[in-house]
């Protein structure tokens, strides 16, 4: 069985959307929602929904999605555990991919890209070539939306770091650093770019200038966390620098704002005093 853990704040519609995606899917799977809202106001579309899958609503207080993450993790009861965004889409048969693919029993970590919905990619730079992820390539190999894990390996590396990601200082890069936290202990992850979720693609959107210095400084925790090589975090600064004298040049503010936000919250990030990993989940 596939457990789907969704940690939810401020979404109803979008909520709707994504589990008439998974109820298209081939079973078995169950799905953890984690309210973490104030109000009941996901009340009537959980009562909607749980005739017809098998859906466990949760709800917890604190507003960070690693959190309710964890606490989605901690009550799956499938071999197979992975982490939709509360407004991403499953295409139809994703679920029998992912099944196939763990058919190899080495394999440990699964992931895939993000599709825009009007197609093509979004949310970021992907690799194209599939194959094994490695300290160097995990960075362009991993969206916590679109990562499948051994429940069993989820749950001995701690799930994901609770002072990362939405809700935390370091707002993002949580999918990134777990995985990088399965390599280290030797665990075989593969990336395939066949694999994709439906996500909004919010780059270059207001949104995304509001949020990027924060999202960045997860990256740039991450990357020093990780100690990766100076050929693979170097990039990551030179980028978004070029980018936001390009844009000047350009007369484009919005998106000079995005990348000059981008490149100093990465550099903070890498310069944030080191935190410890978590230890594994109960």
């Amino acid at each position: 069985m596939i457990s789907l853990v969704v940690a939810t704040k401020g979404r109803v519609a979008e909520i709707g959307a994504l589990l008439a995606s998974v109820a298209a899917q081939e079973p078995p799977f169950e799905i953890i929602l984690v309210d973490q809202n104030g109000d009941g106001r996901l009340d009537a579309l959980a009562a909607e929904w749980a005739p017809r899958l098998p859906l466990t609503h949760l709800r917890m207080a604190a507003a960070n999605a690693n959190a309710g993450r964890n606490l989605g993790l901690r009550h799956a009861r499938g071999a197979l555990v992975a982490f939709p965004d509360d407004d991403c889409l499953l295409k139809p048969g994703t679920l029998s991919q992912v099944r196939a693919a763990f058919a190899d029993p080495a394999l440990a970590v699964l992931t895939g890209p993000a599709e825009a919905p009007g197609g093509g990619l979004g949310s970021g730079r992907w690799r194209t070539e599939g194959g094994p992820i490695t300290l160097e390539n995990v960075w362009t190999s991993v969206i916590e939306f679109n990562l499948w894990l051994r429940r069993e390996v989820a749950l001995a590396l701690g799930g994901f770091d609770e002072g990362m990601g939405p809700g935390a200082r370091f707002g993002s890069a949580e999918g990134n650093d777990l995985v990088c936290r399965a390599l280290a202990v030797g665990h075989r992850a593969r990336y395939d770019p066949a694999l994709r979720v439906v996500h909004p693609d919010k780059r270059l959107t207001p949104e995304a200038v509001e949020r990027a210095g924060r999202y960045a400084l997860g990256l740039g925790f991450a990357l020093r966390r990780h100690r990766v090589p100076a050929a693979t975090w170097a990039p990551f600064l030179y980028r978004p620098l070029a980018g936001a004298a390009l844009s000047l040049l350009r007369g484009r503010g919005l998106h000079a704002r995005y990348y000059w936000a981008t490149a100093k919250g990465r550099w903070e990030g890498m310069r944030a005093a080191p935190l410890p990993p978590p230890g594994p989940l109960a």
